[in-house]
């Protein structure tokens, strides 16, 4: 990560991540700096009033990814992407992996009362509830939605539902609060532990958009939000991370245990999941919240997903708007004028610069075109004056969606929100590797605004129901498009409602 020229000597410092989780192991070397340990604050919310350690294993894992050093005598192959940065560790996830809805929300609430105090300009989510009431509704995307607009940057997995138990593509499975359109939602590339990224993929488990949450008219009608989810994907399959003492992973699952060594303050662990993609997300967020504190959160999402790498045979449902790409997402956050604020006039100077960036990276070795475009609710805006003119969707109380309308049975931007010389995507495109814009139709940006039917790789229909991609569990639960569940169903142990945290 220190080697590349746009991120050197950047390490998150001064920046606060709150890391949602199963509780942070404080004694693991990872998490010390060299004033003490890094880790700010411990907030059980779990109910268990055992400790704020991780018994389970997950959080630790999750905190070393987004910030961890690697711990004394590891190799410094394992540190996490932001590893200076202070940790809030607020445990929402019991003994068990399991947590309440109730229990997520009082710590998000906790982090906007408390967000000045420990600087927490980012919140790692690696869990996730099934979606089903409209973003509009949810309560915990409200609160995620709370936060953002407070100026807070919220990564959320995206889930790991994208297959069925026979090893078919599902679509429609994003987690919540997942499917909210402030967060950033995060799928899993798998690298192959290589350092070659042209054979990168995503991981077949990554859970795939559109989002299938919804609200309910007074006529009975069911409306699905249907976004494009996820925004962007990072490497999440077999990473190696921190690993919490007498853990309830590795205790059930040894082979997880990557270092096997005799010092539990040093020993690293494997898991895999759209929850390990998150936090690299998450620290990425924080090295451009350091290279300039006056970025929006998104105006950080749009960055990320700008200088992200399309991945070759891949639609949006599947990767959003490509690969993360730290090295390009720093140096153009270097370039963001630190002036600009609500009130800034729309296609006013966005750079300190009057030459744009090179659309280019070189990582270990290779260079990577940025697919120069983002995400934007249900299509996807390419062209130069997203970096190069300031859009008002990059303000505070703004989605990046805004501004869109649809008329005519045509998508076009309003001017009010974002200037002209940008290009609005009508179709999903399968990526050819290149530009966002670039590749070959998937299915139509219109049919995401309707509830129509998607053509992919089942059918999914606007009465809620994948045919050919479903997977029936017990308790009466369905999970394909839609989620039909009964009084009796539960999630993760917990009645219905529950998270879990998103592992496959």
């Amino acid at each position: 990560m220190h080697q590349q020229s746009g991120n050197g000597g950047l390490d998150g410092t001064g920046i606060g991540i709150a890391v949602l989780d199963s509780g942070l192991y404080n004694d693991h070397r990872s998490f010390r700096g060299n004033d003490g340990s890094r880790i700010v604050k411990n907030v059980d919310f779990t109910g268990e009033g055992i400790t704020t350690s991780d018994p389970y294993g997950h959080g630790t894992h999750v905190a070393g990814l987004a910030g961890g050093t690697g711990g004394s005598g590891i190799p410094s192959a394992y540190e996490g992407i932001a590893s200076n940065a202070k940790l809030i560790n607020l445990r929402v996830l019991n003994s068990h992996g399991t947590g309440t809805t109730s229990a997520l929300l009082s710590a998000l609430d906790w982090v906007m009362t408390n967000r000045a105090i420990y600087n927490i300009r980012v919140v790692n989510m690696s869990l996730g509830a099934l979606s089903i009431d409209s973003y509009r509704n949810d309560p915990a995307c409200r609160a995620v939605r709370r936060l953002v607009d407070a100026g807070i940057v919220v990564v959320a997995a995206a889930g790991n539902n994208g297959k069925n138990n026979l090893g078919q593509k599902l679509y429609g499975m994003i987690h919540s609060p997942g499917n909210e359109p402030s967060a950033i939602t995060v799928g899993a590339a798998n690298t192959y532990a290589t350092d070659d990224r042209n054979d990168d993929t995503i991981a077949t488990y990554s859970s795939r958009g559109p989002t299938r949450s919804y609200r309910t008219d007074t006529q009975g009608i069911k409306h699905y939000d249907n976004l494009i989810k996820p925004d962007l994907v990072a490497p999440g399959n077999k990473l190696v991370s921190a690993q919490a003492e007498h853990n309830l992973l590795v205790t059930t699952n040894p082979q997880l245990d990557a270092t096997r060594t005799t010092d539990e303050e040093r020993d690293m662990m494997f898991l895999s999941g759209t929850s390990m993609a998150t936090p690299i997300v998450a620290g990425a967020a924080a090295l451009l919240l350091q290279a300039n504190p006056n970025l929006t959160p998104n105006m950080v999402k749009a960055i990320l997903m700008y200088t992200a790498q399309p991945l070759a045979g891949f639609n949006m449902l599947e990767q959003g708007a490509g690969e993360l790409n730290i090295e390009g997402a720093v140096r153009l956050a270097k370039l963001v004028r630190t002036n600009l604020t609500n009130s800034t006039r729309l296609g006013s100077p966005l750079l300190t610069s009057s030459t744009s960036p090179t659309a280019r990276s070189t990582i270990a070795g290779q260079t990577l075109s940025w697919g120069q475009g983002i995400v934007a609710g249900y299509t996807y805006v390419t062209g130069s004056n997203l970096i190069n003119r300031y859009q008002k969707i990059y303000g505070l109380g703004m989605l990046l969606g805004d501004g869109i309308v649809l008329s005519n049975g045509m998508l076009l931007g309003d001017n009010t929100m974002m200037s002209t010389g940008m290009l609005l995507g009508d179709n999903i495109l399968v990526s050819n590797g290149m530009l966002l814009g670039d590749g070959w139709p998937f299915l139509a940006c219109g049919v995401l605004l309707g509830d129509g039917v998607l053509l992919g790789d089942g059918v999914l229909l606007g009465d809620g129901v994948l045919l050919g991609d479903g997977m029936l569990l017990g308790d009466g639960m369905l999970l394909g498009d839609a989620i039909l569940q009964s009084s009796s169903a539960t999630v993760g142990g917990e009645p219905g409602g529950a998270m879990e945290i998103v592992e496959p």
